[in-house]
C-alpha cells in the first residue's frame, strides 16, 4: 500500500495504491456491479421515498389547510342540501299511519325524526362546503403542482413497498451466482485441489437443483399467492444449479492435484449442509417437496432487514477505497501507542457501529478488512490483528439500537427493548473489562503513550485532513433530519449510510488526485522523487467496491437464506423438543441451554436462531424459572460465542473472507515455531477467551447473587 500526503505533510495510506484506471472497467466488471448497484440504489430511493412522503404531507398541511382533502378531486355530492324538513316529517308520519303491517310499531316520534333529518342536512352541507373548497383551491396551479409530487412520490414509496421482496430475491440470486462462479462462498477452506473443486460444485448442484424442484412444487400448491415472486425462486435455482454444473465442468487452471477427500469436504460451502439436511428431511421424512421454500417466507416477511444487510456491506466496501480509516488512526499514531492499546480502541469503538448493522458478521464482512489493514499498519503482529478483526462486533450486539434486540421484544411479550439495552449496557461493559485484562495479559509489549507536549500538536494537524469528512458527514445527515425529518437511528441509518460514503467516496478520490498533481509538480521542480502510482478515480473506486459487495453479499445471504431452512426443520422436526420442559433445578437447567445455545450460534444466522429460540427454547427456560431479560442476555452472548468458536466459528469465516488466504497462511507460519500454544492459535483462542468468560459470568453471576443475597 502507497502513501499520500496530507496538508501537514505527514504520510497516510492510500488504498488504491497500484489500481489503475482501467482494472475495473471492463466489460465483465460492468456485468457484476451494473445490476448490484442497481438493485442497491432502488433500495436507497424506494427507503428515502417513505421520508420524503411524510414530510411532503407534513408540508402540504402547514400550507394548505385540509390538506388530506384537497389531494385528490372530489365528486360532487349526490345529496339535497336544502331538503324541506317539515315535508319529509309530514310524509313519514303519513306513511307510517297508512301501513298496516304486522310489525308496525306505531307513529315515529316527529321530535326525533326531525333531529335525524336536521343532522343529514347538516352533514350534506358539510360535503357540500368541502366541495367548493376543493375545487376552489385545486384550481389553483401552485397546488396542482405540488399534489402532483406529492401523489408521484407517494407512488413510488408504494411501489417499494410492494417491490421490496423482489429485490431482496434478486439480490440474494445474482449474489449467490456471482460467489459461486468466483468460488467465493463461505466454506471451513477455499477450494484450492481439482477435486475441491468439483466436490464443492457438485455438492452446490444438488442443492439447487433440489431447491428448484421445492420451488416449482410450491408454484403448484401456492395458486392465491405470488406467481412472481415463486417464479422467482425458481428461475434463481435453476440459474444456480446451471452455473454449478459449468464450475463442476469449468475446473480452474490452477488447481493442485491432491486427492484428499476430507480436505475435499470442507471445502464444500456452509450452506450447502445446511440444505442437505433440510433437503433430505422434507423430502425423504415429510416428502414435502415444497417445504424448503415455503420456510422462505419467513425471511421474506423481513425483507428490508435482510436488504438492509446488502446495503451496509456496500458501505464497507466503499469506506475500504477510501483513506479515512488511514487518516483516523493517524490521530493514534502522534501518541505513540503500543499496538495492544490499539487494538482494545479499536475493538471497543466498533460496539456502536454494530449496533447499527445489527449483527457482528455483518460487521465483520462490511468493515472487517478496513480494521485488519489498518492494525497490521499501526503495527499489530498478524494473530492479533485477526483475532481482533474476528470479534470486533461482538460487544456492540447487545447495544441501542441493535435489530437483534428489536427482532427479540416483537417476538416475545416478556421482554421489553428498554429492558434489553439497560442490561445490555452492563454485559457490554463486562465484556470490554475482560477484553481489556486479556489483551494486557497476553500484551508482547510494555504500555507507552508520548507525553502531550509532542503529542498534541501532531493530532490537531491530523484532525485537519479529517475535517472535510466530517462536515460531509454532517450535511448528508442534516438533509435527512432537517429536510426530511428523519434521524439518524437504526431504520434511516441503512438509506443515509450509503448515500453518505457515496459523497465521501468522490471527495476522497478528488482530494487524493489533488495530491497526486501536487507531487507531480514537486518531482519536477526536483524537490521529491514522482509517485510510481496514479490513485483510481470515483468512478474505479465505486465500480471496485460494488463488485467487492456482489460477491461478499452473495455468501452471506446464502448462507442466511438456507439457515432460515434449516431452521424450519429444527422446528418442525421436534427435536428441540426432545429436551424435557423441566430441567432440573435452575442451575442445570441454565449450563444445558447455554450449551444449546452456543451450538445454535455455532450452525445459524443471528435471525434465524433468534426465530428458532424464540419458538423452542425460550419457553422452555421461562418454565424452568430463569427471569426472561436475563435468559436473552445469555442468548445474545452465547451466540457470539458460537459464532467465534470451531468447528464453524463463522465470524473467523467471514474475517478470512475478507482479509484473504495469504494473510492467514502468513499468520500461522509467524508461529509455527513458537512453543506457546496461545501464541500458535491466539487468532482463535482469544474471541473464544474473552466471550466465554463473558457468557459465563452473564449466565451464573446473576443465579450467585440471588443465592446469596
Amino acid at each position: 500500500m502507497a502513501e499520500l500526503y496530507v496538508n501537514d505533510g505527514s504520510a497516510v495510506s492510500d488504498p488504491h495504491a497500484g489500481d489503475r484506471p482501467t482494472l475495473y472497467s471492463h466489460v465483465r466488471s460492468w456485468l457484476v456491479t451494473l445490476p448490484t448497484a442497481a438493485l442497491l440504489l432502488l433500495a436507497i430511493v424506494f427507503g428515502t421515498s417513505a421520508f420524503v412522503h411524510g414530510q411532503l404531507l407534513s408540508l402540504g398541511g402547514h400550507i394548505w389547510q385540509d390538506y388530506n382533502l384537497l389531494r385528490v378531486d372530489m365528486v360532487k355530492p349526490h345529496c339535497d342540501p336544502n331538503p324541506d324538513i317539515q315535508a319529509r316529517v309530514h310524509k313519514a308520519q303519513q306513511a307510517k299511519a297508512d301501513s298496516d303491517s304486522l310489525f308496525d310499531a306505531g307513529p315515529a316520534d316527529p321530535k326525533a325524526l326531525r333531529q335525524s333529518l336536521l343532522a343529514q342536512r347538516q352533514q350534506c352541507r358539510q360535503s357540500f362546503q368541502q366541495y367548493r373548497y376543493n375545487q376552489r383551491m385545486t384550481d389553483t396551479a401552485a397546488l396542482r403542482a405540488f399534489r402532483t409530487i406529492e401523489l408521484g412520490v407517494g407512488q413510488i414509496n408504494t411501489i417499494g413497498q410492494a417491490w421490496q421482496p423482489y429485490i431482496l430475491v434478486l439480490l440474494i440470486l445474482f449474489g449467490g451466482v456471482i460467489a459461486l462462479a468466483l468460488s467465493e462462498q463461505i466454506a471451513l477452506r477455499p477450494p484450492a485441489s481439482r477435486l475441491d473443486h468439483r466436490v464443492s460444485a457438485g455438492a452446490q448442484l444438488a442443492t439447487h437443483l433440489a431447491m428448484t424442484v421445492s420451488a416449482l412444487a410450491w408454484m403448484q400448491l401456492d395458486g392465491g399467492g405470488d406467481l412472481l415472486l415463486d417464479a422467482g425462486w425458481a428461475a434463481g435455482f435453476a440459474v444456480l444449479a446451471a452455473v454449478s454444473a459449468w464450475r463442476l465442468v469449468k475446473v480452474p487452471a490452477d488447481a493442485g492435484d491432491d486427492r484428499s477427500v476430507l480436505r475435499a469436504l470442507l471445502a464444500v460451502p456452509l450452506y450447502c449442509w445446511l440444505a442437505l439436511v433440510s433437503i433430505l428431511y422434507f423430502f425423504c421424512v415429510e416428502q414435502y417437496a415444497a417445504g424448503p421454500v415455503i420456510q422462505l417466507t419467513k425471511m421474506i416477511r423481513f425483507a428490508d432487514l435482510y436488504t438492509s444487510i446488502g446495503l451496509y456491506v456496500w458501505v464497507g466496501m466503499m469506506l475500504k477505497h477510501t483513506r479515512i480509516a488511514a487518516l483516523v488512526f493517524g490521530l493514534f499514531r502522534s501518541w505513540e501507542m503500543r499496538p495492544e492499546f490499539v487494538v482494545i480502541i479499536l475493538v471497543l469503538a466498533s460496539a456502536w457501529p454494530t449496533a447499527y448493522t445489527g449483527a457482528s458478521g455483518i460487521f465483520v464482512l462490511a468493515i472487517g478488512v478496513v480494521i485488519y489493514q489498518e492494525l497490521r499498519i499501526a503495527g499489530t503482529y498478524r494473530q492479533l490483528a485477526i483475532a481482533s478483526t474476528a470479534m470486533s462486533g461482538s460487544m456492540g450486539v447487545v447495544l441501542n439500537p441493535c435489530l437483534m434486540v428489536v427482532i427479540i421484544a416483537a417476538l416475545n411479550r416478556q421482554v421489553t427493548t428498554d429492558q434489553l439495552y439497560g442490561w445490555g449496557i452492563y454485559v457490554f461493559a463486562l465484556s470490554a473489562l475482560l477484553f481489556c485484562g486479556f489483551i494486557y495479559l497476553t500484551r508482547k509489549s510494555r504500555p507507552h503513550l508520548a507525553t502531550p507536549d509532542s503529542a498534541l500538536p501532531q493530532t490537531l494537524s491530523a484532525i485537519v485532513p479529517l475535517v472535510p469528512y466530517l462536515l460531509i458527514g454532517a450535511a448528508v445527515v442534516l438533509v435527512y433530519s432537517h429536510l426530511l425529518g428523519q434521524s439518524f437511528n437504526e431504520f434511516s441509518a441503512p438509506v443515509i449510510l450509503p448515500l453518505m460514503l457515496i459523497a465521501l467516496l468522490a471527495y476522497d478520490r478528488w482530494r487524493a488526485r489533488r495530491l497526486h498533481g501536487d507531487q507531480l509538480e514537486s518531482a519536477d521542480r526536483g524537490e521529491t522523487s514522482p509517485p510510481s502510482y496514479e490513485p483510481a478515480g470515483f468512478a474505479n473506486a465505486l465500480r471496485a467496491a460494488t463488485a467487492e459487495t456482489s460477491t461478499l453479499i452473495g455468501a452471506l445471504l446464502m448462507l442466511m437464506t438456507l439457515s432460515i431452512v434449516f431452521g424450519g426443520v429444527m422446528e418442525r422436526s421436534g427435536v428441540m423438543n426432545l429436551f424435557p420442559a423441566h430441567l432440573g433445578n435452575i442451575w442445570e437447567a441454565t449450563a444445558i441451554l447455554v450449551l444449546m445455545l452456543v451450538v445454535i450460534g455455532m450452525i445459524m444466522d443471528p435471525y434465524g436462531a433468534i426465530i428458532l429460540v424464540s419458538a423452542t427454547i425460550a419457553p422452555v427456560a421461562y418454565d424452568n424459572g430463569i427471569n426472561p431479560v436475563h435468559f436473552w442476555m445469555i442468548v445474545l452472548v452465547a451466540f457470539e460465542l458460537g459464532y467465534l468458536s470451531p468447528p464453524v466459528a463463522l465470524n473467523q469465516l467471514l474475517t478470512r473472507q475478507v482479509v484473504g488466504e495469504a494473510e492467514y497462511a502468513a499468520a500461522y507460519a509467524e508461529v509455527a515455531d513458537d512453543p506457546s500454544f496461545w501464541r500458535r492459535y491466539e487468532s482463535i483462542l482469544l474471541p473464544m477467551a474473552v466471550m466465554a468468560s463473558s457468557l459465563l459470568l452473564v449466565a451464573f453471576a446473576p443465579l450467585i447473587f440471588n443465592a446469596v443475597f
